[in-house]
């Protein structure tokens, strides 16, 4: 699910109707159960307003994304989450990247203990609102997955069952009823490390991308497990574990080091990295 927020910036009084949008929006959060974890800052220096966008307007459009997708993650959310915790639902802010937003972010729930993203989101790049001959607008824009809320929703754990024919998971559901996912045995997983060197700033976007591809659905998940600077040549060293696990058959070290090998080289050709 996408969506996105434009306005004119030849309006003299954009910054005013986008200040009485916030002011309605911040009203209307008060009220709700919810808390806010912001791990983002303005204009940060790795993810930066744009240069043709004044600062005031970027600052702007920033907050009217965050405090709507707030308001939309808790109305999405909230009746479920209430159901079993008399806690308040925790939504958090991180920074991300993506090629045609710029600052990005990405929003995560916790859910069942875990932070688990929802969206990815950010100030539209100029000149993609130019080649759409819309060169005096500005705003933000978000992707949403369908699945995420699917996992939310039925206690899915991990994506990549809703691509699986295992009748034990299809049959568990009937259309136009929510019913919360029962756990069944899995097959054993095969975990891998790839530390590596990096000398420019490195997304994990990117890593993720190269691994999707490379393994389609043969991964469960991917962790920073380690991010280190040397004291003395401060150099950036980062470790990613990635765990390796078939849904529907066993997985042999073999095949798991196969792919592994694939992803790493992948990494050397594309990245400016050295691999530890």
């Amino acid at each position: 699910m996408e969506g996105a927020c434009v306005w004119d910036d030849s309006n003299q009084n954009v910054e005013s109707s986008i200040q009485d949008e916030l002011n309605a929006l911040h009203n209307s959060l008060t009220q709700s159960n919810i808390i806010t974890h912001d791990e983002t800052t303005l204009n940060n220096p790795n993810n930066p307003f744009q240069v043709s966008q004044r600062p005031s307007v970027a600052e702007l459009t920033v907050k009217h994304l965050k405090l709507t997708l707030n308001l939309l993650v808790y109305n999405l959310f909230a009746n479920i989450h209430h159901q079993h915790s008399s806690q308040p639902l925790q939504i958090r802010w991180i920074e991300a990247y993506f090629p045609w937003t710029g600052p990005s972010y990405e929003l995560e729930v916790l859910w069942d203990g875990k932070w688990l993203e929802l969206l990815g989101c950010g100030v539209m790049q100029q000149r993609t609102l130019q080649r759409a001959d819309m060169p005096h607008k500005s705003g933000w824009a978000f992707g949403l997955g369908l699945e995420r809320i699917a996992m939310v929703l039925f206690g899915i754990p991990d994506i990549r069952l809703f691509w699986s024919l295992d009748s034990r998971f299809l049959e568990q559901f009937e259309q136009g009823k929510i019913t919360k996912f029962v756990p069944y045995s899995k097959y054993p997983p095969c975990i891998k490390d790839v530390s590596f060197w990096v000398d420019k700033p490195f997304h994990e976007n990117d890593l993720y991308e190269i691994i999707r591809e490379i393994s389609q659905d043969l991964v469960e998940s991917v962790e920073c497990i380690d991010n280190f600077t040397h004291p003395k040549t401060n150099r950036h060293s980062l470790c990613y574990r990635i765990n390796y696990r078939s849904m529907d058959k066993n997985l042999t070290n073999e095949q798991a080091n196969e792919m592994h090998a694939r992803i790493v080289h992948q990494l050397t050709q594309s990245f400016d990295i050295e691999i530890r």
